[in-house]
């Protein structure tokens, strides 16, 4: 099954580390071979999604909310519009 990603949105953060970062939020999308409609690739979404860093590293969501680089222990701040 192929499978990509879409860009949903994205947004700059603060970094605890005085950087600021791009976030980039991805929903994975697989593609429907069952349908195929005037020769174009239809897909769907499988209802995961996923956040990275413009760079491609991962972005962990916390229980919290809140967000952090994975594996450098970064959070990030974000601007008052991106907050939920």
């Amino acid at each position: 099954m192929e499978k990509k990603l879409h860009l949903l949105d994205s947004f700059n953060a603060r970094g605890s580390d005085g950087q600021t970062y791009k976030v980039c939020g991805y929903e994975h999308m697989q593609r429907d071979e069952q349908m195929l409609v005037d020769g174009q690739d239809h897909w769907e979404s499988t209802g995961q999604s996923e956040y990275r860093l413009s760079d491609g590293r991962a972005v962990e969501v916390l229980r919290d909310g809140s967000m952090r680089i994975a594996s450098t222990g970064v959070t990030l701040t974000l601007p008052e519009r991106a907050k939920g």
